[in-house]
């Protein structure tokens, strides 16, 4: 797998290092790491994180199933973000929205093109998530500093090229070999990583940014599994 060797290839932003007596060193029990979403394990095991909230904007596009996107919205809450749903089909989003921050209004659904203005801010990060079917529209609120857009694609359309390109992290589940094969010669895939795409498990991502490859196992916790069921790449 290429970039197999790069821990932690999807990096979040980085904050200001602390400083420590050498003698406390022992105290530490926590892992320390990069900020951000847990999108799942690599091939080796290893946690990866998606740097969602960022002072330049950020774009990411999966192509792939709702049930890996509803996770990662339930985790971009988790981390304190206020998450806008733009989507046609609310019914599928609702039981998320309701049991998500215990009541609290962190996750908000809103008809496609209505999404009002998020006020996003380094202390009240926002991800749009946009799911709008094959053809989504171009949005009223794009990606801006401190508030990021994930858009689902649940199979290759028309604006899938341009939105290939134009994504700074692409999510590519289970696909036919047609659309691998296109969507290998856009993001300059191998022909083994093209290859393995129609072949994926329910669960798993390969996940692109610039040159970076990035295997990925999501799998749900209990409470997720709970609320949104096992992984699936069919709605």
């Amino acid at each position: 797998m290429r970039g197999a060797g790069v821990a932690r290839g999807l990096r979040g932003p980085r904050h200001p290092g602390h400083t420590m007596p050498v003698g406390d060193l022992g105290a530490l029990s926590l892992p320390v790491g990069d900020d951000g979403v847990v999108i799942g394990d690599d091939a080796e095991g290893r946690p990866l994180m998606v740097g969602f909230h960022r002072s330049t904007p950020y774009d990411v596009l999966l192509i792939g199933g709702l049930w890996t996107a509803q996770v990662v919205a339930l985790r971009a809450a988790g981390t304190g973000a206020r998450v806008a749903v733009e989507t046609g089909r609310a019914g599928v989003w609702s039981g998320l929205a309701q049991a998500a921050g215990a009541g609290l209004d962190c996750v908000t659904l809103h008809d496609v093109g209505r999404v009002p203005p998020m006020g996003a801010t380094v202390g009240s990060p926002v991800v749009v998530v946009r799911d709008c079917g094959m053809r989504p529209p171009r949005g009223r609120v794009v990606s801006s500093p401190w508030q990021s857009v994930l858009t689902l694609l649940p199979y290759l359309s028309p604006v899938a090229p341009r939105l290939l390109r134009d994504s700074t992290l692409v999510g590519v589940q289970r696909v036919s070999p047609q659309e691998a094969e296109q969507i290998g010669r856009i993001l300059g895939l191998s022909r083994a990583e093209s290859d393995a795409l129609p072949t994926l498990a329910d669960g798993v991502t390969l996940w692109c940014s610039g040159s970076e490859r990035n295997w990925v196992m999501t799998s749900g916790t209990d409470a997720e599994t709970g609320l949104l069921g096992p992984a699936r790449r069919m709605d």
